[in-house]
């Protein structure tokens, strides 16, 4: 995510969990996340477009991102 946090700058809120932390472990309840890492990217109502688990693709990331731009 790091290159992706380069790239988007300020455009967007990127968070990370720790999913050993009890905030972490709720959502990782709430999404169905089964794995680590993992990248989930939400639009502007909160509803998820994309879910990724491992290493997160940055062309495929990035192309969503300026779709919804």
């Amino acid at each position: 995510m790091n290159g992706i946090e380069a790239q988007v700058g300020n455009r967007v809120d990127i968070i990370r969990l720790d999913l050993m932390s009890g905030i972490g472990r709720q959502a990782a309840r709430a999404y169905d996340v089964r794995m680590v890492p993992a990248t989930l990217l939400f639009d502007s109502q909160g509803e998820i477009v994309d879910r990724q688990m491992g290493m997160p693709e940055t062309d495929r990331v990035m192309a969503i991102f300026e779709l919804s731009a």
